[in-house]
């Protein structure tokens, strides 16, 4: 492991809660592609599998927000464990409906009720932020480090959830990522070593961190982004099945992942200057000119390429967002202001996956990577129509003297004696 990502694993307890992270996240890359999957195997309508991957992400745009804020009030482990049980049950009436071919409504009512899963990316980054906060290049670097996470998820989530369903039984995608959603989400929350500590209502300014207006320009920007994602997976699944190479979808997207992963790596060991605002701008730029081949490729392997080329400008971009976010949202609501940005990209999966099959079931595989295409375009105007509210904020955030009480709180709480079992103040 090269030396800045070794740096950051010398904190105490950090390479458990960013295993137990990654475990949890596997159902990020598993369970939209997984449900996609299974209803195109048992069904052959793409229609309705990219409505209820659109269910799925639309029920977790809304969900997701509202569990994090509870998480910043209450703490990880009293608001994760029940929401992670409701999920995994919700799951499982869908794979029982799936099974036994119940009407298309009870479909939609279970996927939106999985739709309560946690954002495990938000909460180990929320770690990492606790650990380096005041360390600008190790905060760099381990927002680089998850976001490698996140790509090495997407690179074998799809492989399993597609090559089980495809190969096994068609319900067997998204069982495994419930089972890792399980494992991933009750191993973080059981290490309270390293759980940043909660910040009661009354420690908090009011209203959401929505309200930060450079956070409503990443999300938004991050709508037309998910929307891009959700396409993809969408439009490549039927791209390949018109080839009579369904099950190869799951190599192509994971070359996809590739692409953003190494394209992470290199990020992260790098000493990055300048605006952040810039650089996202030029990110997201990027990443929407990189959807244009994609209309040109006749077959999987040139598919394959130009979907590396096209991850190479999602993960610095998605690094450079954490960054902008822990700029521009209080520290109280750092897990809330993270998830939001999930919450954008739920939303554009949502958008894109419905729109990307009902153009596949109207005119073909090839014709839906309009959908990325598009997408991407409306991404780029947002990021520069948009990106100046994302310069360095002002010195004084809202909440900065509540957040300054806290850490003088937890300071003097450390000097006068032992920390509690189970429990750590950071600095």
């Amino acid at each position: 492991m090269p030396s800045p990502y070794r740096a950051i694993f010398a904190a105490p307890g950090a390479r458990a809660f960013s295993l137990a992270g990654f475990i949890g996240r596997m159902p990020l890359s598993m369970m939209g592609i997984g449900i996609v999957t299974m209803i195109s195997q048992v069904t052959g309508r793409y229609g309705l599998a990219g409505a209820l991957s659109a269910a799925l992400a639309l029920s977790a745009a809304v969900l997701g927000p509202l569990i994090s804020r509870l998480v910043d009030r209450h703490g990880q482990r009293r608001v994760l464990r029940p929401a992670t049980l409701i999920s995994l049950v919700a799951a499982a009436g869908l794979l029982l409906c799936v099974k036994f071919e119940a009407p298309d409504w009870t479909l939609f009512v279970f996927t939106a009720c999985v739709g309560t899963v946690p954002s495990l990316g938000a909460m180990t980054r929320a770690r990492w932020a606790a650990i380096y906060r005041g360390d600008g290049q190790r905060l760099h670097t381990a927002y680089s480090w998850e976001s490698i996470v996140d790509e090495v998820c997407f690179i074998f989530g799809p492989i399993l959830a597609i090559g089980l369903s495809t190969t096994w039984f068609p319900e067997a995608g998204p069982l495994l990522a419930g089972v890792f959603l399980a494992i991933g989400v009750f191993w973080l929350t059981a290490q309270r070593a390293t759980e940043p500590a909660p910040h009661p209502l009354g420690q908090q300014s009011g209203g959401s961190a929505l309200r930060s207006p450079g956070l409503q320009v990443l999300a938004l920007a991050f709508v037309a982004t998910g929307a891009i994602f959700g396409s993809v997976d969408v439009v490549t699944v039927a791209f390949a099945e018109e080839r009579g190479q369904k099950s190869a979808a799951s190599l192509v997207l994971a070359v996809y992942a590739l692409g953003s992963c190494l394209a992470g790596a290199v990020f992260g060991l790098l000493r990055v200057k300048g605006e952040p605002s810039v650089r996202w701008l030029i990110g997201v730029v990027a990443m929407a000119v990189s959807m244009i081949p994609l209309l040109l490729a006749g077959n999987l392997p040139l598919l394959a390429v130009a979907l590396f080329v096209a991850g190479l400008s999602i993960a610095p971009t998605m690094v450079t967002t954490m960054a902008l976010v822990e700029a521009h949202v209080p520290r109280t609501k750092l897990t809330e202001g993270m998830t939001w940005t999930g919450t954008g990209l739920a939303v554009g999966v949502a958008l894109g996956s419905s729109a990307a099959g009902w153009v596949v079931d109207a005119s073909g595989a090839e014709a839906g990577y309009v959908v990325p295409v598009v997408s991407g375009a409306l991404a780029a105007v947002v990021a520069v129509l948009g990106h100046r509210r994302l310069r360095t904020p002002a010195p004084t955030r809202e909440g900065q003297h509540l957040e300054q009480f806290a850490d003088d709180t937890a300071d003097a709480g450390a000097a006068v004696g032992e920390h509690r079992s189970g429990e750590q103040h950071l600095a």
